[in-house]
């Protein structure tokens, strides 16, 4: 496949997608409270795209002149014979290759995974007390997911980020904790609000919502916080301390709405290529994979895709989610 870029993928409101979020499972060994329901049902098998439709629309991206790719799930590295697309997406020319996780795998798989061409990791830790961290997954051992962060260090990985859910009266005591820990381990944290995203009953969104400001004014009761000129190519803003490499990020969906400067979209495991995280606006790429085996097809269907693309999301914590896909179907 040709992997110069053709056509610049740019939305109807001048932003141009440069990043995609690509999801390679639905299912994780974790059942965070935020992200699932305790009991969930899964997708079959032949809904789920194969590793190698993932590659074709990986490429395709590529193609189009995406310069970021994110692996995400679910939790990625439970996905059987993962490693085997990581190892050819590593290869594509141009791209930046990162991936989401849980941690669990990493102690046994955060060599291979630097070796096969991930350049960074992001690891979600929500709690440094075994017993929270448990209550919040539902399922997780800390102690395993520790040894991760130690194996990914190991392995090589710079600028390894640690991801935090603040729930309100729940681990909100371990703001400043959280914040000890990246600074003595020499990681960075982002903080992210949390997102309406599927019904739950575990605990009321409203009642649980802390925002970013909040949290930023917890950590500057200790810690000065300097405005970072860091650009991730994310939806994070990002501060720095005088005395330590560790970097601070919030991701604010709600109190700072980051959508004027979007430059991603996400890919479903079952190939629907959302092109907003807070609206159903959607193409179905596994039909198009499905029904031709010429990229060219599945390049146009991509590039036409980028009208759906919305002018921004609305987020509603006193209404019924309008989004009843799980964060675990959205793809990080």
């Amino acid at each position: 496949m040709n992997t110069q870029p053709t056509t610049a993928l740019i939305d109807k409101f001048g932003r141009k997608v440069e990043y995609v979020r690509l999801s390679v499972t639905d299912r994780c060994d974790f059942r965070c409270v935020y992200c699932m329901a305790e009991d969930m049902t899964f997708l079959p098998r032949n809904e789920i795209l194969s590793l190698e439709e993932i590659y074709r629309v990986a490429a395709t991206f590529v193609s189009l002149g995406v310069k970021k790719i994110r692996l995400t799930g679910g939790e990625p590295l439970i996905r059987r014979d993962v490693l085997k697309l990581v190892q050819r997406l590593g290869q594509l020319p141009g791209l930046e290759l990162v991936l989401t996780t849980n941690g669990s795998q990493l102690p046994h798989m955060a060599q291979d995974l630097k070796d096969a061409g991930v350049r960074r990791l992001n690891i979600s830790l929500d709690s440094l007390d075994s017993d929270k961290f448990r209550e919040l997954t539902r399922t997780g051992d800390l102690q395993q997911v520790l040894a991760g962060i130690q194996a990914a260090k190991a392995a090589g990985f710079k600028r390894i980020k640690l991801n935090a859910v603040i729930l309100k009266g729940r681990n909100d005591d371990e703001i400043l904790p959280l914040v000890e820990f990246v600074r003595a381990e020499k990681l960075d944290l982002t903080f992210i609000e949390e997102m309406p995203l599927g019904v739950i009953s575990e605990h009321g969104r409203q009642e649980c919502y802390m925002p970013s400001d909040e949290i930023r004014a917890v950590i500057e009761a200790r810690y000065a916080l300097i405005p970072s000129l860091h650009d991730s190519g994310g939806p994070a803003r990002y501060y720095d301390f005088a005395d330590s490499h560790s970097r601070i990020g919030f991701i604010s969906p709600h109190s700072h709405n980051f959508c004027g400067d979007c430059n991603r979209v996400r890919v479903t495991v079952e190939g629907r290529l959302l092109l907003c995280l807070g609206n159903e606006h959607s193409a179905d790429l596994r039909a198009v994979l499905r029904s031709s085996d010429d990229d060219e097809i599945l390049k146009q269907a991509i590039v036409k895709a980028m009208d759906l693309k919305p002018e921004r999301h609305y987020f509603n914590l006193e209404a019924e989610p309008q989004i009843v896909r799980f964060m675990n179907m959205t793809g990080g």
